[in-house]
C-alpha cells in the first residue's frame, strides 16, 4: 500500500470519472452525429455504444473493488498475465492519458477565440500547417500551470475543483435540454434533421466515435487507494458515472438535433453552442454553453492528470520506471514528481500547435484501447484461474461478460487499423512506434537497474492484498 491519503468520497469519484469523459468534443461534434445518423439515429447509436462501454466498465468495477491499489490496470494485468503484459498495458494507457492532458492545453486557447476574436498575436512559427501565436501559447501554458499546481496541492483540492467544474457542466447541459424541450422554431422553413439518416451505415458512423467519447472512467481505478468508500461502492459508483455519461451524450444528441436545422448543422463549427442559441433565442445562451465547454476541458484535463500521475507513480514504485517518479510530497501526500512530469510536458504542448496534438491524441487513443483489451482478458483469466478470489463487487455471469468484453475490445482495436474509417494515419503510427520504443528502453533500463525487483514488488503487493481481502471478509462477517 502507498503513502497516498484517502480523500475521495462518492461525489468526488463520480465527478472525477464523469468530468474525464465529458471534455470539449460534445460542443463541436454533436452536429456531426446528427448529420451522420439523424436525431434518433444518433440517440440510438449512443445508447448501443454506451451499453458496450458499460460492459467494459463493469469488468473494471469488479477488478477495482477486488484490488483497490494505485495504478489500476497495472495491478490487474500483473496478477492475471504477468509483469511484462502489465508494463505493456500500463505504458499504453499512460500514453493515452498524457495525450489527453497535452491536448487540453491546446483546446483551451483554441476556445478563447470564441470569446475574444483575433486575440492571436505574435506569430512564432508554423507546425504541420498550423500557425502558432505567442498569446495562444501563453493561455495554454497558464492553464496547464494552474491545473498542475492544483494537483500538487492535494487530491482533495483537485477533487473540489473537479466537482465545481462538473456542476457547471451539468447546469449548462440541463439548460440545453430544457431549452430543446421548450423550443419552437420561429422560421417555418427551418428543416429539422430527420429521425434517421443513412440507416445502419449512418448509425455506425456515430458508433465509431462513441467509445472514445467515454474514455476516462478508468481514472477511478488509478486513484483507488485515495478513495474513501467501501470496496463494493467503488465498483458501483464507477458504473454510475458511466450511466450518467451515457444519458448526458444521449441528451446532447437529441437536444442539438431538435433545435439545430440540418443546413445550419452542416455549416456550424460549434454546433452545440449554436443549438443553445436557437433554443433560448439569444447569443448569451451560446456563450454560456461555450463556458460549459471550457469547464469540460478543465475537468477532463484535471481528471487525466490525476489518473496519469497515479499510474506513473505506481510504475515507478514497482521499479518499472526510475524511482524518482515515486516521490510523495511531504505535505500534500501527492505523487509530486509524476505530476510535475506530466504537467510539464502538457505545458510545453501548445508550442507544437494543434495539428501535432491531434495526431498524438489519435495515437494515444490506440494505447487506451490496448489497455482495455488487456484488462478484459485479465478479468476473464482471473475468473477461471482464481474463482475464489475475493470480489466485493461481483459481476453476474462474469465469464460471459468477460468474453463479450474481449470481443468488444478487439473490435475497438480493429477501428484503428488500416482500411477502417477511423484508422490511424502514417504519422500517427510513427508516433505510437516512438512511444513504444521509448517505453521498451526505459523498461530495459529499470530491469537492469533493479533486477528481479519489479516482479518481487508486485508479487508482494498481491500477497499483501490477499491477506487484506481475508481481513475484509472477516470484518464484514462473510467468512
Amino acid at each position: 500500500m502507498s503513502g497516498l491519503k484517502k480523500s475521495l468520497g462518492t461525489l468526488d469519484i463520480i465527478a472525477l470519472a464523469f468530468g474525464a469523459m465529458v471534455g470539449w468534443g460534445w460542443v463541436v461534434l454533436a452536429g456531426d452525429w446528427v448529420i451522420s445518423a439523424g436525431i434518433w439515429g444518433a440517440v440510438l447509436a449512443f445508447l448501443l455504444g454506451g451499453i458496450a462501454v458499460i460492459l467494459i466498465g463493469v469488468t473494471y468495477a469488479e477488478l477495482a473493488a477486488s484490488m483497490p491499489l494505485t495504478g489500476g490496470e497495472h495491478t490487474y494485468t500483473h496478477r492475471a498475465l504477468g509483469i511484462h503484459i502489465s508494463f505493456i498495458c500500463s505504458w499504453s494507457i499512460l500514453f493515452g492519458y498524457l495525450s489527453v492532458v497535452a491536448f487540453e492545453a491546446v483546446a483551451l486557447p483554441t476556445v478563447v477565440e470564441y470569446f475574444i476574436p483575433n486575440y492571436n498575436q505574435g506569430l512564432l512559427w508554423n507546425v504541420a500547417g498550423w500557425d502558432v501565436y505567442a498569446t495562444w501559447v501563453a493561455v495554454g501554458m497558464l492553464g496547464s500551470i494552474l491545473v498542475t499546481w492544483l494537483n500538487i496541492r492535494g487530491v482533495a483540492v483537485s477533487a473540489w475543483f473537479q466537482k465545481l467544474a462538473v456542476m457547471g457542466i451539468l447546469f449548462v447541459g440541463l439548460l440545453l435540454f430544457l431549452g430543446a424541450i421548450l423550443y419552437s422554431p420561429s422560421d417555418s422553413a427551418a428543416v429539422q434533421a430527420p429521425a434517421f439518416i443513412g440507416g445502419v451505415g449512418g448509425m455506425m458512423a456515430v458508433i465509431i466515435m462513441v467509445p472514445f467519447m467515454f474514455v476516462g472512467f478508468d481514472v477511478i481505478p488509478q486513484a483507488a487507494e485515495e478513495i474513501d468508500l467501501t470496496r463494493p461502492n467503488i465498483g458501483k459508483f464507477l458504473i454510475v458515472s458511466l450511466v450518467i455519461a451515457v444519458l448526458w451524450y444521449i441528451g446532447v444528441a437529441w437536444s442539438v438535433g431538435h433545435t439545430l436545422p440540418l443546413i445550419q448543422a452542416q455549416d456550424s463549427t460549434l454546433s452545440t453552442a449554436d443549438a443553445m442559441t436557437n433554443a433560448w433565442g439569444g447569443k448569451w445562451a451560446g456563450i454560456l454553453l461555450v463556458v460549459g465547454g471550457v469547464l469540460g476541458i478543465l475537468s477532463s484535463w484535471n481528471a487525466f492528470l490525476i489518473g496519469g500521475s497515479r499510474l506513473l507513480y505506481a510504475m515507478a514504485n514497482s521499479h518499472m520506471l526510475p524511482s524518482f517518479l515515486s516521490k510523495v510530497h511531504p505535505k500534500y501526500n501527492t505523487p509530486v514528481n509524476a505530476i510535475l512530469l506530466i504537467g510539464g510536458l502538457a505545458t510545453l504542448a501548445p508550442l507544437f500547435g494543434r495539428q501535432m496534438l491531434v495526431w498524438i491524441v489519435d495515437a494515444g487513443g490506440f494505447g487506451i484501447v490496448i489497455a482495455y483489451t488487456c484488462v478484459a482478458i485479465s478479468f476473464l483469466v482471473l475468473r477461471y484461474r482464481e474463482p475464489e478470489m475475493v470480489r466485493p463487487f461481483k459481476v453476474p455471469y462474469g465469464k460471459a461478460v468477460g468474453l463479450i468484453t474481449i470481443v468488444l475490445s478487439f473490435g475497438l482495436l480493429v477501428l484503428y487499423l488500416p482500411g477502417m474509417p477511423s484508422a490511424l494515419a502514417g504519422v500517427e503510427w510513427w508516433i505510437f512506434l516512438g512511444w513504444t520504443v521509448l517505453g521498451l528502453a526505459l523498461y530495459m533500463y529499470a530491469t537492469a537497474l533493479y533486477p528481479g525487483k519489479s516482479k518481487a514488488f508486485m508479487d508482494d503487493e498481491i500477497e499483501a492484498l490477499k491477506q487484506h481481502n481475508m481481513e475484509w471478509l472477516k470484518d464484514n462477517k462473510l467468512m
